[in-house]
């Protein structure tokens, strides 16, 4: 479940530290009032783990990392195919009048292009999260109509906590993986 290198560790909690508050943000466009102080709370803790993410990703800046060219070059169309991907089916949900369902297809997109992240990066936690995210966006219009709540709510507040989560594991495995 570590990475091979801290400076890696180090990033990804930086990394999902700055994406977890615009999960927790989608997720108050309308949530349930009793939400909104966890919602905000998850931000501001995410921050901190931002925060706390890049300090120790300059700390072990000179302690490798798993990316060279092939890794680097892989890594840009895992994410050129994710924003391609994300932006097609939001187009597709937006001309179809159904603009509620795209925070859900981002999320699956999100939680998709982890997987290959992880393994290009050969952090096996960042499976954990992939499966997560893309669980949280399978399970959240059932759950949201269950419930009579939006979809942002659900699938922004969990995948703000799955992205929260991670960060969190990732500065424990970089402060105190050696």
């Amino acid at each position: 479940m570590l990475a091979d290198h801290l400076r890696d560790a180090a990033v990804t909690a930086a990394v999902f530290g700055f994406f977890a508050p615009s999960w927790f943000g989608w997720a108050q466009e309308a949530p349930p009032p009793t939400w909104r102080r966890p919602l905000i709370a998850g931000t501001v803790v995410s921050f901190l783990a931002l925060m706390a993410g890049a300090l120790l990703a300059w700390r072990y800046w000179h302690d490798g990392t798993a990316f060279d060219d092939d890794t680097s070059r892989a890594f840009g169309i895992v994410v050129g195919i994710e924003f391609g991907a994300a932006a097609l089916g939001a187009a597709a949900f937006a001309v179809r009048r159904h603009r509620e369902l795209i925070p859900v297809w981002i999320a699956f997109v999100v939680g998709v292009h982890l997987f290959p992240v992880a393994s290009l990066i050969r952090y096996p936690a960042v499976h954990v999260v992939a499966a997560l995210v893309t669980l949280a966006a399978v399970v959240s219009v059932p759950v949201a109509r269950s419930r009579s709540i939006t979809p942002s709510a659900v699938v922004g507040a969990a995948t703000g906590a799955v992205l929260l989560a991670g960060a969190i594991f990732s500065l424990i495995v970089a402060a105190f993986g050696h």
